[in-house]
């Protein structure tokens, strides 16, 4: 727990095993056991047949909102199930107080399918500053941390991700279209191009994650919600990526954003990809 004389710097300092551990004993506790044994009454629909949510999602953002609470008193929590629930309480993003953005299953998709690509997000930001970052693949016992310069890491192995190779088509991972709007996918759409090779994404943090690795080149994506962005953002960044929106300004987690946008494994391919992005948004140029 943090000492009231401590910063947010001197707790990360002391306390980032700490959340490492409750992100764990949250999959743990909630996530693992319902993992390929999800009864049907576990899972609903929110918007629509495509956008789940399970028991794992809801009981896992509580126990994460208890347990970094406690860790770091005077923080605020949120989650994508508590937002979806109160969509008000997602404005503690612009407050003043530390808050924790948590994604319980990024991948909720996969998960009710039984794939192992899935992750729970928790990132730490201040005053719209991302300052920490955990991506957890519990299925695949992956875990990767970021702090905000300090570095980028996998199971405790340094990511630099690195420029794309020469010659070779860009690996893009792009907005499923299953939640894009038209004018979204007309804006998408110029990715496939010459010299790039576009997919449809799978979990947003992993994805990230490829990309800090060296073995994605870039995702470009549509929408906002910072529990599916904070987190991967700083590794890419702590990595050695970039991030730009369609204005050519890095995506804020507090939103406002010209969308879509890219995380890239170099500032270079970020901006090729932005200018690709714009085609259809001449007046953005």
């Amino acid at each position: 727990m943090i000492e009231h004389t401590e910063t947010i710097d001197e707790f990360l300092t002391h306390h980032s095993a700490d959340v490492e551990a409750a992100v764990r004993e949250a999959a743990a506790a909630e996530i693992m056991p319902r993992f390929r044994r999800l009864a049907a009454h576990e899972v609903d629909q929110k918007s629509g047949p495509h956008d789940l949510v399970t028991d794992a999602d809801r009981k896992a953002e509580q126990y994460l909102t208890e347990a970094l609470g406690k860790l770091l008193p005077g923080s605020v929590v949120v989650g994508e199930e508590a937002v979806h629930a109160n969509p008000a309480t997602y404005e503690a993003i612009q407050d003043d107080a530390p808050v924790w953005i948590v994604d319980p299953v990024d991948g909720t998709r996969q998960f009710v399918h039984g794939d192992s690509g899935f992750c729970t997000l928790v990132a730490l930001a201040r005053r719209g500053v991302v300052l920490a970052s955990w991506t957890y693949a519990p299925a695949r016992d992956q875990l990767a941390t970021a702090v905000r310069g300090g570095g980028a890491f996998l199971d405790g192995e340094r990511l630099h991700a690195g420029p794309p190779a020469a010659g070779r088509d860009l690996r893009i991972a792009t907005s499923h279209p299953d939640y894009t709007t038209d004018d979204q996918k007309r804006a998408l759409l110029s990715l496939w191009t010459d010299g790039v090779a576009p997919r449809a994404c799978g979990s947003a943090g992993l994805e990230y994650l490829a990309v800090a690795r060296g073995e994605s080149d870039a995702v470009a994506f549509s929408w906002e919600a910072a529990w599916d962005h904070a987190a991967g953002l700083l590794l890419v960044e702590e990595a050695g990526g970039a991030h730009l929106t369609l204005s050519g300004k890095p995506f804020r987690v507090t939103g406002g954003n010209a969308l879509p946008f890219t995380a890239a494994r170099d500032e270079a391919t970020a901006r090729r990809i932005v200018e690709l992005l714009s085609e259809p948004y001449p007046w953005i140029r």
